[in-house]
């Protein structure tokens, strides 16, 4: 009976969700004011970014099909872009908030992001994508929830914490980019943060006294939501909560199927929502820890995150070892086996197979993976070349230290791809990235992707790094239907799972392995294919995947915004920022405000 009532309600929201109309769904306003402020997060003073004096930044709430409005004031000084993690931008591009499709906000400017989070729910974050600046913060959660017609496969839980985890330096990200530009290695992290905080002093040798550690408030015999998002630089971590298990239940905007884990692998740029149930007794606080993965555990025990689970009833301090990480820190066959064991809720693929089949509704175009398994890929086989870090030497062009992706360091265009196709101008990229890595010496390029509308691609990641790499796609969620050790051979599709691969934005690549997803290229735009490793990614482990559709429609890309920036070749076109272009930010809010009150009285009087 209760999987008939989900299975009629979940038909009903298809249903709902195939006759939204963009002027009817509600708005969402914030006003971000990005800055420097002073922290001491590992009790060291050092310049971080905050957003509104908050670091880190306030979490944004939504729910699916909110029309979201962000004005930003750049309080920095440096040009600044914001990304929205996972939020796939539904036929805007130009909302991305990453190089390749924005011009950058100049220091002391305005910018306003307007999109809507179009059918998505779940769990996933911001950062600023310049600069190296999220090192330094600049990041929040960012929730979308569902409506309420729209069922969830869990009860409603008591309550809803955004957890951000990741590793963290005490020098500042102008420090550690010149350390890149340099040609040199980071070193070990500093710490491990927990919602901007340093760890609790669980043991008085590894953790100095005075540093302020992130303590969670709950009460016995509830069940709470955890929204776990690792916003670091380049360390997985193990997420675990003494005495607790971890009931998960989905991943960057996907159901998961549900099921126990006392600890989980969270590689950086992953988000992760668990289900807590407090029931355990209050003889005392609980630990919280997030710790790194596939390291020296001796050498990095005080890079270890500490924070407080406190039941209401709590009868006194916590004390004593921390709860044991997975027993091995260097099986990352256990890490594999555990991402694997991670799958796509099997009612609801069921349910848009039928709806796919029978031409019920809307399905989400990320489902035809799914539905046309067999020789409907078009490949493209992407290599991850990096520096080991052991006794290799770096990837060195043109005298410079450069990380690669298929023998090609991404080299960002002064004149945003998006923007040049909009106004035609030549020469700003190629459309020659290689389907198969190169064979000859590395070369810096701005190379894209040239994706057909409608078309499907399969991505192989090979990585012949020897730590951890993680990647993400703007614009889609991909599935991930393989991931082993050794050379991707085309045999190796014999272990595709195509049924129940979980769906997300961001998968990790094991050292000495490979990892396979599918992509369905449903929305048009220009997007970015990139490692989430923040040092990769500064040096050049990145390409764009150019998705055009032939027929020039608003149907599958919304117009240009208004207030486009411009720079580049098309830097003359830029007005300074002055009264007049402050008034228009206040015009164009002053229309939302309108459309808004419009949608509220058309309403009342329908």
């Amino acid at each position: 009976m209760a999987l008939s009532k989900f299975l009629g309600l979940f038909l009903i929201h298809i249903a709902l969700l195939s006759s939204s109309c963009f002027a009817t769904d509600p708005f969402v306003f914030y006003d971000f004011e990005v800055s420097y402020i002073t922290a001491s997060p590992l009790g060291v003073p050092q310049q971080v970014i905050a957003i509104n004096n908050k670091f880190p930044g306030p979490t944004i709430n939504s729910t699916t099909n909110n029309n979201v409005v962000i004005n930003v004031r750049n309080k920095l000084d440096e040009s600044l872009l914001l990304h929205w993690s996972g939020i796939q931008q539904r036929h805007s591009s130009w909302q991305d908030g990453l190089p390749g499709t924005n011009c950058p906000i100049p220091p002391k400017w305005n910018w306003t992001y307007q999109f809507q989070v179009k059918d998505q729910i779940g769990s996933f974050f911001y950062f600023p994508s310049l600069h190296f600046q999220c090192a330094a913060g600049g990041f929040g959660g960012f929730i979308i929830n569902n409506r309420d017609i729209i069922p969830i496969p869990f009860g409603t839980p008591d309550g809803d914490i955004t957890i951000l985890i990741g590793d963290w330096y005490t020098r500042n990200h102008t420090a550690l980019r010149k350390a890149l530009d340099a040609g040199k290695d980071l070193g070990m992290p500093d710490g491990v943060l927990i919602n901007g905080k340093g760890p609790y002093r669980y043991n008085d040798t590894l953790v100095p006294d005075g540093i302020d550690y992130e303590t969670i408030d709950v009460h016995p015999g509830k069940t709470y939501r955890l929204r776990v998002h690792n916003v670091g630089i380049s360390t997985s971590l193990n997420f675990r909560i003494q005495s607790h298990n971890l009931f998960l239940a989905e991943t960057e905007g996907s159901y998961t199927v549900q099921q126990n884990y006392t600890s989980l692998d969270i590689h950086v740029g992953q988000s992760y929502s668990f289900l807590l149930t407090t029931d355990q007794n209050a003889s005392s606080d609980y630990y919280i820890v997030a710790s790194a993965r596939f390291v020296n555990e001796s050498q990095w025990k005080r890079v270890t995150g500490v924070a407080i689970l406190r039941y209401s009833n709590s009868k006194g301090k916590v004390a004593g070892p921390l709860p044991d990480p997975p027993q091995d820190e260097y099986d990352k066959t256990f890490s594999m086996n555990q991402a694997r064991s991670i799958r796509l809720v099997f009612i609801l693929v069921q349910v848009y197979k039928y709806i796919n089949s029978h031409h019920v509704g809307y399905m989400p175009p990320y489902f035809l993976c799914l539905n046309h398994a067999d020789g409907m890929y078009l490949p493209a086989v992407l290599a991850l070349t990096h520096r080991d870090h052991l006794d290799m030497p770096s990837v060195t062009i043109d005298r410079k230290r450069r990380t690669t992706l298929s023998g090609i360091s991404f080299v960002n265009p002064a004149t945003p791809i998006r923007l040049a196709d909009q106004f035609k101008v030549k020469g700003v990229c190629k459309l020659d990235f290689p389907s198969r890595p190169l064979t000859g010496p590395p070369k810096m390029e701005t190379s894209v992707i040239n994706g057909t509308f409608w078309g499907f691609m399969e991505v192989i990641l090979q990585n012949n790094d020897t730590k951890v790499q993680t990647y993400h796609l703007s614009g889609y969620a991909f599935f991930v239907v393989g991931m082993d050790y050794g050379e991707w051979s085309e045999n190796s599709r014999g272990i595709y799972n195509k049924w129940v691969g979980i769906a997300r934005s961001t998968t990790q690549v094991y050292p000495g392995a490979w990892t396979a997803i599918l992509i369905s290229l449903d929305n048009v735009g220009v997007w970015n294919l990139r490692t989430e490793n923040l040092d990769s990614w500064y040096l050049g482990q990145e390409t764009y995947i150019r998705v055009v559709n032939p027929e020039v429609t608003n149907k599958t890309e919304l117009p240009m915004p208004d207030n486009v920036l411009y720079c580049g070749a098309l830097s003359k076109r830029q007005k300074p920022q002055d009264i007049s272009f402050a008034t228009s930010i206040t015009t164009s809010s002053s229309k939302l405000f309108l459309a808004v009150l419009m949608v509220a009285s058309a309403l009342l009087f329908h």
